[in-house]
């Protein structure tokens, strides 16, 4: 009788303890990660741009954490990934380091370790890349439409899924404002661009991929909600990098580096405007923090999680940011060569260092493999720049676009929001420089940038996955 009672309790402690385990594999949240490419900061009704519609990242911004100073590692779309993909910064990564470059194996993607943990993984158009990824993609199997993944979904199983949309990069349909409802004369053009038609027109048409964008994450939102799991789903919603105008894209100015970035979960989010610094390196780890699943070691990110669920308004980790850039296209002279530089954005000001200040920022005209300022991508923005380079009126948009820069630049964000003035050679400046540039080597110092160690060429060894006959050159 006694060993009948114990077995009865043994029993019922084992079905417990059980209970408990799959209940705690029930309540883990899913995550739903919305990347847009080459969506830049501050191009969303949320950030005070007054043309641009985005309804559905509002909503998540509303209803969870919008971040008001979000900043990737690199405004190039390979880095800037992986950076996300593995919590380190793109300096870090090896093979990693430059566009068109390929996933360094050796650094595990989050959605992978997901995996293992029992997550259901997958992604829809673009999650690495460009370039060449693992033989089983990072961001897990890519399927046809977010329908297609859902339908797979096995049931009472996690979910981590990457919306990948190819919006809004180049090229674009022109003069979509009809369509899209867009008034030119109400587009704020920035002091980087000429104020001119042909800018305007240009910029209304990103404006309608960034809605298109907007519009298929609100369909993806709508079918989790119809599956009833939106409220256990941990969505967030980012660009990885600034939009791809002249001084934008794959340049360190806020126009390149800083992005959007909106973070909901349910009702344990409790909605709030964060205004400190945070880096897309701390997506993975919070991701990691959140699901309590253990993070691979180190990692450069920090979890958001106290500023997610404690509602603190200043950040723990970050009372700066630092941002970089190696290779982007195969703009210069010698294909392989880049144009790396460093940042350090405070409130007050941003300082760059150019390592190598005798290249070109944005390329050279007569580059053998990308010629025509090839750093900056294609468009009537750019067109019209290069066009009218020789006119007293627009000469100094050539100058910030397309001309030489010297190995330091400091902005001051109060007074120059648009950091289109250096300040680097005013001596009034002189302490603030030398404490920021000392930062920011320390911070790289500390990463293990090559360029500390005398090493940074070593960055531009790495090929070009684009162009494979051109490697030998």
């Amino acid at each position: 009788m006694k060993f009948i009672q114990t077995l009865i309790i043994f029993i019922l402690c084992y079905a417990t303890v059980h209970a408990d385990e799959v209940s705690a594999k029930e309540i883990r949240p899913n995550i739903l990660f919305c990347i847009a490419d080459d969506w830049g900061w501050p191009h969303s009704a949320s950030y005070g741009d007054k043309v641009v519609k985005t309804p559905n990242f509002d909503r998540v911004a509303k209803q969870g954490v919008l971040f008001e100073h979000a900043y990737v590692s690199a405004p190039s779309c390979t880095p800037s990934r992986n950076a996300i993909l593995t919590g380190k910064y793109h300096w870090q990564l090896g093979q990693g380091v430059n566009l068109w470059s390929e996933f360094p194996a050796e650094h595990a993607a989050y959605p992978r370790i997901l995996e293992k943990q029992g997550y259901f993984i997958g992604s829809y158009r673009k999650a690495f890349g460009p370039g060449k990824d693992l033989p089983e993609p990072v961001a897990g199997k890519i399927f046809k439409s977010p329908q297609a993944f859902f339908k797979a979904l096995p049931a009472n199983k996690p979910f981590c899924f990457w919306f990948g949309s190819s919006d809004p990069h180049r090229p674009y349909t022109k003069n979509t404002e009809v369509d899209s409802g867009i008034k030119l004369e109400e587009i704020k053009v920035p002091k980087s661009l000429p104020d001119v038609p042909e800018v305007r027109a240009d910029i209304s048409d990103y404006y309608s991929e960034v809605q298109r964008f907007d519009h298929e994450v609100g369909e993806v939102l709508e079918l989790l909600e119809s599956h009833g799991k939106l409220a256990n789903t941990i969505v967030i919603i980012t660009g990885d990098h600034g939009y791809p105008f002249p001084r934008g894209k794959s340049n360190l100015y806020d126009l390149g580096a800083r992005v959007p970035l909106a973070i909901m979960w349910g009702d344990k989010i409790k909605p709030q405007t964060f205004s400190d610094f945070v880096s897309l390196v701390d997506i993975a780890p919070t991701i990691f923090d959140l699901t309590n699943t253990p993070a691979p070691q180190p990692m450069s990110g920090h979890s958001l999680r106290e500023i997610l669920l404690d509602r603190l308004t200043s950040s723990p980790t970050r009372k700066n940011v630092i941002c970089g850039k190696e290779r982007h296209t195969p703009c210069q002279q010698q294909p392989l060569h880049g144009y790396p530089m460093r940042s350090i954005r405070t409130h007050d000001y941003l300082y760059i260092h150019n390592f190598k200040p005798e290249r070109a920022p944005a390329g050279t005209l007569e580059a053998p493999l990308r010629p025509n300022y090839g750093d900056i991508d294609d468009g009537p923005s750019k067109s019209f720049i290069i066009q009218y380079k020789d006119d007293p009126k627009y000469k100094k948009f050539f100058d910030l676009c397309m001309g030489q820069r010297p190995a330091e630049e400091l902005y001051d964000n109060r007074k120059d929001p648009d950091q289109v003035h250096n300040l680097a050679d005013d001596p009034n400046y002189t302490a603030i420089k030398d404490t920021l540039k000392a930062e920011l080597f320390k911070q790289l110092t500390a990463t293990n940038d090559l360029h500390m160690q005398g090493r940074g060429d070593e960055y531009e060894k790495i090929p070009y996955r684009f162009y494979p006959s051109d490697q030998k050159k």
